[in-house]
């Protein structure tokens, strides 16, 4: 069975059209691929919080001891053991929620989900094959989605994931677009996908 993780970065989830689009693939993975998802919605977690100096220290120490048991290294190892993973998070200020990306520093744990090369390169060290990012925006976002760039190649070039893919609806808040419209060919993209 495979395992996938879902990282749910969704705000107003219950209205959210990003979590609309996330179900939509998460029930995919579930029925063709036998997939068991856990879920990790990120405003739940209290325990997701800033790297302050203190927190960065102990992170610090940890990894030179190579000792993880902290509690600072619970989401990076929980990423780790995925065979797969859903990240949704809308498209805000040229970027996603704040939320998600401390979410993602907590990731980047040097002897969990990548080490350095002898040449000072980063080398991924977790299992997951592919990343599926779902994302929304109100308006078209061009090249200046810096959330899916920065998502893409921490998940590349960090962690040595071959296959990251996009899903996204944007253009919704245009008044002269059909929302709905444009999120059933979103749904159809993911409907039809091959995964």
């Amino acid at each position: 069975m495979k395992k996938v993780l879902y990282v749910d970065a969704c705000v107003n989830r219950e209205i959210s059209r990003t979590e609309v689009l996330a179900q939509a693939l998460l029930k995919r993975l579930e029925d063709e691929q036998d997939a068991q998802i856990e879920t990790l919605v990120l405003e739940n977690e209290e325990a997701l919080v800033p790297l302050n100096s203190e927190r960065l220290n102990e992170r610090t120490l940890g990894t030179l001891n190579a000792d993880f048991s902290s509690p600072l290294f619970g989401y990076a190892k929980q990423f780790a053991a995925a065979d797969e993973v859903v990240f949704a998070a809308p498209f805000w200020d040229l970027s996603f929620p704040a939320l998600f990306k401390i979410y993602l520093e907590h990731l980047c744990s040097q002897g969990i989900t990548f080490h350095y090369t002898p040449e000072g390169l980063p080398e991924g060290l977790v299992r997951i094959k592919k990343v599926y990012f779902v994302t929304t925006a109100g308006g078209y976002t061009g090249e200046m989605d810096y959330g899916w760039q920065q998502l893409r190649s921490l998940c590349e070039r960090f962690f040595g994931i071959e296959e990251v893919v996009c899903f996204k609806a944007e253009g919704l808040d245009i008044v002269t677009n059909d929302a709905q419209r444009l999120m059933e060919a979103a749904l159809r993209e993911i409907a039809s996908a091959e995964l």
